[in-house]
């Protein structure tokens, strides 16, 4: 990878993701901040006023503290200041669309945290371990967009790293049903307990749109390239419940699977042990060492344990046992905000500047 500092905005830099990414870039050994950008009511403020309340442990960074917030509705303010952005934006999902759009045609890569070009034929949705090969449709996506530089990338529903990493390796037995029921973190929502009161002493059985995207998701992350497109692969066959629970960071999933040839529970544990991908073989910044961790205790994983494992990074996963209805059943956990959302974004532009594609 090429060592020298790229240019970064943030788009969304004031919501709890962009607050996120705003910490996370702190002193990154490739990533410099230089543009912090948000709604057209904050532009003009400097960021700490600009903020209704900071949801992070650690205080705003002082490279934060004097910058001003510009319009995000307004890309050209950026063109050629920035090598690239990253996008966490609250907006109706065409408008996003929309926006990513209209910074990809200033020739301003993006690196989306969004879920609105995720379906987009056209646009990878990758988890960097999994499917990097699928940046190759970029090419594509540029000659429709009529850019030279500029193209979407995005990273998959946060709650998709709790389960589909833990699959992943056991493809190649065969995977032909998985029932996954994911309990996800209130920070999922852009809430804290001070914010979400609702949650306390409570579960909420539905978040809008979330058992579709996990049911999905996984089939464009298992497609394959062909022409100018990603082809979503026809199988394994997913159901999935989604809820929401009184957890601030971290969606643990319970996993149910079948295969085609049942590999035993040693196959099982030695695929995930042994595995690794190209984040791990580049020794990206924020890679971690080892991704997937098994532990044999019988109540792990737990959020408040294990979330933060690698920097937030890694995927646990723990009680693989046989089922009399499926195959196998195991539990898996990943920290949302940090491998699911910011964390797994700056990944992802990582991978891309080792790749030269930023």
């Amino acid at each position: 990878m090429e060592k020298r500092k790229y240019k970064v905005g943030i788009v969304g830099a004031t919501g709890m993701v962009g607050q996120r990414f705003v910490t996370l870039l702190e002193n990154h050994p490739l990533f410099e901040p230089v543009a912090l950008l948000a709604s057209a009511r904050s532009a003009g403020k400097k960021y700490p006023d600009a903020i209704k309340k900071w949801a992070m442990t650690t205080p705003i960074p002082h490279f934060a503290e004097e910058m001003t917030v510009l319009d995000a509705a307004d890309p050209a303010a950026i063109a050629g200041k920035v090598d690239f952005v990253f996008c966490a934006v609250n907006m109706p999902k065409a408008e996003i669309k929309a926006l990513e759009e209209a910074y990809a045609k200033m020739e301003i890569p993006v690196v989306s945290n969004n879920s609105a070009h995720r379906g987009t034929p056209d646009v990878p949705m990758i988890i960097p371990e999994i499917n990097p090969e699928h940046l190759e449709v970029i090419s594509a996506q540029k000659k429709r967009l009529n850019t030279k530089r500029g193209f979407i990338a995005v990273k998959s529903n946060c709650s998709l790293q709790s389960y589909v990493p833990l699959l992943h390796p056991l493809r190649h037995f065969g995977i032909e049903r998985v029932a996954v029921c994911t309990y996800q973190a209130i920070s999922g929502a852009g809430k804290t307990f001070e914010t979400m009161p609702e949650i306390c002493d409570n579960i909420i059985p539905y978040i809008g749109g979330e058992e579709e995207k996990s049911e999905m998701e996984p089939l464009k992350i298992w497609g394959t390239v062909e022409g100018d497109a990603i082809i979503n692969a026809q199988a394994p066959s997913i159901t999935a419940q989604c809820l929401r629970v009184p957890v601030s960071d971290g969606h643990t999933a319970a996993v149910f699977v079948s295969f085609r040839n049942k590999p035993t529970k040693e196959e099982i544990l030695s695929a995930w042990n042994a595995f690794e991908g190209e984040p791990q073989q580049l020794d990206l910044p924020s890679a971690p060492k080892k991704f997937l961790h098994y532990f044999e205790e019988e109540n792990r994983p737990q959020p408040k344990l294990d979330r933060n494992l690698e920097n937030g990074m890694a995927v646990t996963a723990g009680r693989l046992r046989e089922d009399h209805l499926f195959d196998w059943k195991f539990i898996g956990c990943s920290h949302n905000t940090l491998r699911g959302a910011a964390g797994g974004a700056i990944l992802l532009a990582e991978l891309l500047a080792a790749k030269g594609f930023i």
